[in-house]
């Protein structure tokens, strides 16, 4: 048999660059999802927050400032926590974010409709 020097490059992964990434909030995003509940209420999540940030305290002024209810729910399959509010508040969550120094509007992705 002949011996080739043939040399195969290993499979692309497209992540890479995102796990060998050190840097702090380097391709971390916050989402900012609205869920459909029946007729017309609706639900926000805000999903990707850093874990040094302590949701409770967040979720607490979310609440007082746009006037709405809310919860901090354990999500199992990320490992991180999710803060739902009640109503649409995609918008307003994205501002507060901005304000308070928590996300910049860079990382903050807002899905639905």
């Amino acid at each position: 048999m002949v011996e080739l020097d043939i040399q195969i490059p290993p499979p692309f992964d497209p992540f890479a660059e995102a796990k060998d990434s050190g840097a702090a909030g380097a391709k971390e995003y916050v989402h900012i999802r609205i869920q459909q509940r029946n007729g017309k209420k609706s639900l926000t999540t805000v999903q990707g927050l850093k874990q040094e940030y302590n949701c409770e305290k967040i979720l607490k002024d979310l609440k007082k400032e746009f006037c709405c209810n809310g919860t901090v729910v354990s999500d199992q399959k990320l490992g991180g926590k999710v803060i739902q509010l009640q109503g649409d508040q995609r918008k307003n969550v994205s501002n507060f974010l901005i304000k308070a120094g928590i996300a910049k509007k860079e990382q903050i992705k807002i899905h639905g409709f």
